[in-house]
């Protein structure tokens, strides 16, 4: 990154940061739901604690969700065929792998994404601004305890937190 601070929009952020914390011994993430589940869970920290209370895991120090994670989200999801969704996926990862970012490929309808190692750097910067720590330890947190393929976590979204997917097609959930 040629001694530059990198600079995103919050979703491209938050998705590298992702990428990155599931990077560590498999190098990627397989499946496009899998990373919309993941990502779902990261913008809605009072559902991920939920998840974590139920397999009887605590937050590590500093990652809970703060009061006004607890009022209200920041980037709200839709309500869509298999579960929260947003539409900026595409775009979003389109651009991060035109910059040479993030990597893609396809095997029998699976895409699987992982960071080339310009996408690294720039994630591993991210992590070291105070702004993005929350939402990089948050990954660590989902990796650690929530690396499941992306129908199971479709699966545990529907059974644990029906309030997320009990509502009409396109709703925001809030």
């Amino acid at each position: 990154m040629s001694g530059q601070s990198p600079t995103f929009d919050g979703h491209a952020a938050r998705l590298l940061l992702l990428l990155l914390a599931f990077r560590a011994d498999r190098k990627a993430l397989k499946g496009l739901t899998k990373l919309a589940k993941l990502d779902f869970l990261l913008r809605y920290p009072v559902f991920l604690e939920r998840l974590l209370e139920a397999d009887s895991i605590d937050w590590p120090e500093n990652a809970a969700p703060t009061d006004a994670e607890r009022l209200e989200v920041e980037e709200p999801m839709i309500r869509y065929k298999y579960g929260p969704w947003d539409q900026a996926y595409y775009p979003i990862l389109g651009s991060l792998i035109s910059r040479g970012l993030v990597k893609m490929s396809s095997s029998q309808r699976t895409r699987t994404f992982a960071l080339t190692e310009s996408g690294k750097a720039a994630a591993e910067a991210l992590a070291q601004i105070d702004a993005w720590g929350l939402t990089a330890a948050r990954s660590t947190v989902l990796s650690d305890h929530f690396d499941l393929t992306g129908n199971r976590l479709k699966d545990r979204i529907y059974e644990e937190l029906p309030e997320a997917v009990d509502r009409p097609m396109w709703e925001q959930i809030r």
